[in-house]
């Protein structure tokens, strides 16, 4: 029988990758999108209309593909949204909408599905966090903090759940070549700020490291070999070399010492 997967933000980037690979292996795949009607002709798989932020239209969504399907084997909480700035001049609606997305939005699909998973006694959960959830990056830092939180709370769904036959897992990406640059929030470059000159370089710099990034198609077939795993690990780390030792680095060195290199890199002062 094909398993069912539900993949949020699922129209484009990462999830679309997945989406696409996956209904080629066979599987049964829903994608959501806020605007899935722009997008359903793009791709092979079912796109629903589903807002990440708002609990009864998660409820509305899994309770469709239950009633299409009786059952969902996997979800891949995929839906995400960049943010960059100094946090001193990122407006709070801003910070609230970001964790609200890449956070609580994750954690409400969770608990939405749960109920069905346990009935199933069995489910597979996959969030996707970031490495840059590992560190505290300049200029990044609410988007770090939102991947974090989802990073170590999953660590603890996943301990809460095994008992009803459910299995979680993270997965952190590096960058990927996607259009997460051009959606994401980019607090302005202000003229007068004392931040300008730093944070003008370090976004140029990020938009840079995003359009150079890994294939998509690489986390997609990481994706089908975690699936196909009996006991899949806490977490996996995808990215270039640089970027995962990265946070060997962080765990071996003196903090301080990351520190500087951190913002030696980035042209702090």
């Amino acid at each position: 029988m094909s398993k069912v997967v539900l993949i949020t933000g699922g129209s484009s980037g990462l999830g679309k990758a997945i989406g696409e690979l996956l209904s080629n292996k066979g599987f049964t795949i829903y994608g959501t999108s806020r605007n899935p009607e722009k997008h359903q002709n793009e791709i092979s798989f079912s796109l629903l209309k589903m807002e990440v932020t708002n609990q009864d239209s998660i409820a509305e969504v899994i309770s469709e593909i239950i009633n299409r399907e009786q059952r969902i084997d996997v979800v891949i909480n995929n839906a995400g949204v960049g943010i960059t700035g100094p946090i001193e001049e990122t407006p709070y609606d801003e910070i609230r909408k970001a964790f609200d997305i890449n956070y609580h939005g994750p954690i409400n699909v969770i608990k939405a599905v749960l109920p069905q998973m346990r009935k199933q006694n069995s489910g597979l959960i996959i969030n996707i966090t970031s490495i840059a959830g590992y560190m505290g990056l300049p200029y990044r830092g609410i988007y770090s903090a939102s991947k974090s939180a989802l990073e170590i709370t999953t660590e603890t769904l996943r301990m809460e759940v095994k008992q009803f036959g459910i299995k979680m897992t993270n997965i952190a990406p590096g960058d990927f070549a996607t259009n997460i640059a051009a959606s994401r929030f980019h607090a302005p470059v202000l003229e007068n700020s004392p931040y300008k000159e730093v944070y003008g370089n370090s976004l140029k710099t990020m938009n840079q490291h995003v359009e150079e990034g890994e294939n998509p198609a690489i986390l997609a077939a990481i994706v089908h070999n975690i699936i196909n795993e009996t006991n899949p690990k806490v977490r996996y780390k995808v990215g270039s070399n640089v970027q995962k030792f990265s946070i060997v680095l962080k765990r071996i060195l003196p903090s301080k010492w990351y520190e500087k290199m951190l913002m030696k890199h980035f042209n702090i002062k």
